[in-house]
C-alpha cells in the first residue's frame, strides 16, 4: 500500500521520474517537427515540438496533449499529424512573436 502512495505522490526515488524516450524528427516546409512521446502507465502521451531556424537561433513551440496511445509508433504518427495541423492553422503567426520557446 505504501508503494502505491509513493508512486501516486511522487515519492519513491527513480520510479517517479519519467523515462526518457528517443525522439524522432520530420521535416515539414521550413520547420522541423519533433515527436517526443511521454511514457505514462504503460501507454504514451502525445507530446512534441515544432522548431524553426532563425539565423543562429532555433525557435521552439512545444505541445503536450491529453491523447494516450498504447503503441509508441501510433503516438509518433499522431504527434506528427498534430504538429502539421498546428503549423498549418497558425501559419506565420506561430513564430511571429520571436520568442525562443513557448507552449502552444
Amino acid at each position: 500500500m505504501a508503494s502505491f502512495f509513493s508512486k501516486l505522490f511522487g515519492r519513491g526515488g527513480d520510479s517517479a521520474a519519467p523515462a526518457k524516450v528517443a525522439e524522432e524528427t520530420e521535416a515539414y516546409n521550413d520547420l522541423t517537427l519533433v515527436a517526443a512521446p511521454i511514457p505514462e502507465g504503460g501507454q504514451y502521451r502525445l507530446a512534441g515540438r515544432i522548431e524553426k531556424r532563425d539565423g543562429d537561433r532555433v525557435l521552439t513551440r512545444s505541445f503536450i496533449r491529453a491523447d494516450l496511445f498504447s503503441s509508441r509508433d501510433d503516438t509518433v504518427a499522431a504527434t506528427f499529424r498534430k504538429a502539421r495541423q498546428i503549423a498549418d492553422q497558425n501559419g506565420g503567426a506561430l513564430f511571429a512573436d520571436g520568442a525562443e520557446s513557448r507552449q502552444v
